[in-house]
């Protein structure tokens, strides 16, 4: 028997984590790369991500939900505690505060006695993807650009290994766009951010950096169309880079990307279900050679019903570890050259990626077509819905199959992590703490420079790095980028919609318009999203199902405090509430919402509440007064629909 030889390096093994503070994050880094991963890959809570300190009114039950909170240089020094940052693979996830985060890794770095020019790792820096499909944006898209542009020609001169931007088509997926869409939203990204970059580095030193983009992707269930899509990907990007930038060295044109498999489809009925799901889907990113993803992140399979616990990151991990060293993959050439049915289809996504590259360059670009992109992402995801309602998609254990013996995965009070009740209180204490040892000379001097820097056009970087040696903080930075480029409201993409008027909806619209006539008015359901959860993509699919069904909307997008959508409540006269929040900070937020609309004289309206809740969680909900709770298993949107009419003719029948 022969030894086998591997001929190819795996890709780096990633868990995406990060919770409750930075001293936990840092213990559970240690322990995920003392089990063998290879690269870390940070988690940022909502008020990280969104430029504001823990202690801010927005922050309230946020803090260490989604990600760990970093409000200065102490809790980045803590993340990264006895971790080398010259010998690490670090992956941050960032977007709108990417200057500011880089600022302090390299600060942390500087204090570790590393050599800054040999970090490596990536900030996602991607600002375009938030305003269509994750919402962590601060500023309008011309001044994001601008720093997007900065971070990338700073890395040129500093941090010759370190990645600049990932251009993130993984949100997009998750937001229902098409393969096509996937591919052509996030190249017109990318041809974005180079054009812009063009002005800001010397001509001779483009070509590298048009060699230092790179993509972080989604890998759904349709394994065939998924593969094809990143050799789609590849063909693509090269004729990008040949064409439109003339770059002639083809280790330049490499389409270099990471991935996390899709988390779309992972379900909370029959949980289980979704280590095959994600062990298909990493197989279309890691099976074929001239398109292998460059990094793996796995989701843990029972993300759909709470915070994974280490040992379903783990098992996600061996995942990767089993298909990387027990199989034979890595030891052959790419197993899909020539076969003619995988270039038919990547010659048919290539065709419409292109399409829709045409009409956002008929747009101006990336930037200027944000509304247009938008509403097909809306409109796919409603496509895609739809779908799984009629089960012309079949979804297994959800749509077909549902009959089964309960998981034992799922048993006992320890099944899914829950975060420290503690938490929020520990850190706020600590960021008192650093405000008061801190020198506000020095911190009133960085920020003002970084003010100057803002306003003249100089790179933010430098400034920024210098802010964070003295001592400031997220929000003070953000303040700063806030009050100098203005804040910014993303279009929700519901009124640029298509109307999905089917047969389907003509008994909800006869109830509509019969409840309607009780009313003497329109039925009118306010769609809120409290606190800075981004995720909107299920309140769009509620508001414009619930327009299709003939009520009236008001719906204002995402990062809405719970005094503003009240007074949004008394202002429309609504006759029912739906709040939406998926980063697991319902309970706090809706807690306060409930308060205030008892305040206001409107706590006899319906309200229903959506998003991961566990069902200690819901019965809590519903003592406070919630009407009706939903979660990921109740994908048709029709019986939503149905319920919200009944509780609106049922509370106008009590009220007369």
């Amino acid at each position: 028997m022969t030894d086998r030889v591997q001929t190819d390096r795996p890709w780096l093994f990633r868990t995406y984590a990060g919770h409750s503070t930075a001293k936990a994050s840092n213990a559970l880094y240690r322990g995920n790369l003392a089990k063998g991963q290879t690269g870390l890959s940070v988690a940022f809570d909502l008020p990280t991500q969104t430029g504001y300190d823990s202690d801010h009114e927005l922050s309230g039950g946020e803090v260490g939900k989604v990600g760990v909170p970093v409000c200065h240089l102490g809790d980045m020094r803590a993340l990264f505690d006895a971790i080398p940052l010259d010998q690490m693979n670090t992956s941050m996830t960032i977007n709108a505060t990417a200057p500011w985060l880089l600022a302090l890794y390299i600060a942390v770095a500087e204090e570790q006695g590393a050599d800054i020019t040999a970090l490596q790792g990536t900030v996602q820096n991607d600002i375009i993807k938030e305003y269509l499909s994750r919402g962590t944006y601060i500023c309008p898209p011309a001044p994001s650009m601008r720093m997007i542009t900065d971070v990338a020609a700073y890395t040129r001169e500093h941090l010759p290994k370190w990645n600049p931007m990932n251009v993130c088509s993984y949100h997009l997926q998750e937001a229902g766009a098409t393969p096509e869409q996937e591919l052509a939203f996030a190249l017109a990204t990318a041809t974005a951010v180079l054009d812009d970059l063009k002005g800001k580095v010397p001509a001779e030193h483009f070509p590298d950096m048009v060699g230092r983009i790179s993509f972080f992707v989604n890998a759904g269930i349709r394994f065939v169309t998924e593969l094809c899509k990143m050799r789609a990907f590849v063909a693509l990007w090269d004729e990008i880079c040949r064409d439109r930038y003339g770059v002639k060295d083809e280790k330049f044109r490499r389409f270099r990307y990471g991935v996390q498999v899709n988390s779309l489809g992972l379900t909370e009925q029959q949980p289980e279900n979704n280590v095959y799901r994600i062990l298909i889907e990493m197989l279309a990113v890691t099976l074929s050679k001239n398109a292998r993803a460059r990094a793996v992140q796995l989701p843990a399979w029972n993300e759909a019903l709470g915070l994974p616990r280490p040992w379903d990151q783990q098992w996600s991990l061996r995942m990767q570890q089993i298909l990387a060293y027990e199989t034979d993959l890595l030891e052959f050439d790419d197993l899909f050259d020539g076969n003619p049915a995988i270039e038919a289809k990547v010659a048919t996504l290539i065709d419409g990626a292109r399409a829709e590259l045409a009409a956002i360059d008929g747009m101006g670009g990336a930037v200027e077509a944000i509304a247009y992109m938008k509403g097909r992402l809306v409109d796919s995801n409603a496509a895609r819905i739809a779908g799984i309602e009629t089960g012309r998609t079949t979804v297994v254990g959800v749509n077909r199959y549902q009959s089964g013996e309960p998981s034992p995965l799922t048993a006992g009070d320890d099944a899914i992590m829950v975060a420290d009740a503690a938490a929020e209180a520990d850190q706020l204490y600590r960021l008192a703490a650093w405000k008061a040892a801190r020198d506000p000379q020095a911190v009133r001097a960085a920020l003002a420079d970084l003010r100057q820097a803002a306003t003249d056009g100089s790179n933010i970087m430098p400034p920024s790095i210098r802010a964070a040696r003295a001592g400031v903080t997220t929000g003070e930075w953000a303040d700063v980028i806030r009050t100098a480029f203005g804040q910014y409201r993303a279009p929700t993409g519901v009124s640029a919609a298509m109307s999905n008027r089917t047969e389907d909806l003509d008994d909800i619209r006869a109830r509509v318009d019969a409840v309607s006539a009780k009313l003497g008015r329109k039925l009118k359901f306010l769609v809120g999203k409290p606190g800075l959860d981004g995720h909107s993509n299920g309140a769009e699919q509620i508001a414009t199902r619930a327009r299709d069904c003939g009520m009236e909307i008001a719906y204002d997008g995402i990062r809405l405090t719970p005094d503003e959508l009240v007074q949004s409540a008394l202002e429309g006269q609504v006759h029912v509430i739906g709040l939406s929040i998926l980063s697991g900070s319902h309970m706090p937020l809706i807690e306060s919402m409930m308060t205030k609309l008892r305040a206001a004289g409107l706590g006899d309206i319906p309200v229903i509440a959506g998003g991961i809740i566990p069902e200690d969680d819901a019965q809590k909900l519903r003592s406070m007064g919630v009407a009706r709770i939903y979660t990921p298993k109740d994908f048709r949107l029709n019986q939503i629909m149905d319920d919200i009419v009944t509780l609106v003719d049922r509370h106008h029948i009590a009220a007369e």
